[in-house]
């Protein structure tokens, strides 16, 4: 489960292929450059079964509310409205975002850092969060 990494916060260590991402879901170069220079914060908590996964950082701060397996309207950091559903699979936080394009974000949660890996058409990127001490 992951109580165990409920309220801990992951800032952003590292970056791979997220420029050609957000290309991929026709995000602006503007927004892209910004997006791309910003390290976030992600913090997971839950209360009675309504979980909160917030993003913050010195650009845009997000935050979704959502219950497992329902669906959800969701605007993205970068503006585009989806509808996204997540559901678990024991540390693996597991979201779909359906727009024009399908994302897939898998968030791994251990002890020590939260890996995100975000899938758009065939583009693979991860993001690679640790612990804040």
């Amino acid at each position: 489960m992951l109580s165990a990494f409920y309220g801990k916060r992951y800032k952003l260590q590292s970056s791979e292929n997220f420029d050609e991402l957000m290309k991929a879901l026709g995000v602006g170069l503007m927004t892209r450059k910004m997006g791309s220079s910003v390290s976030p914060v992600v913090e997971l908590t839950e209360n009675n079964g309504l979980y909160t996964l917030k993003t913050t950082s010195p650009f845009k701060n997000s935050e979704i509310k959502f219950k497992l397996g329902e669906e959800f309207d969701e605007e993205t950091p970068d503006g585009r409205k989806v509808k996204s559903i997540c559901t678990l699979e024991e540390n693996k936080l597991v979201q779909i975002q359906k727009s024009d394009k399908q994302t897939t974000i898998e968030r791994v949660f251990t002890p020590t850092e939260m890996k995100a890996i975000m899938k758009v058409d065939d583009i693979i990127c991860t993001r690679v969060y640790k612990v804040e001490k």
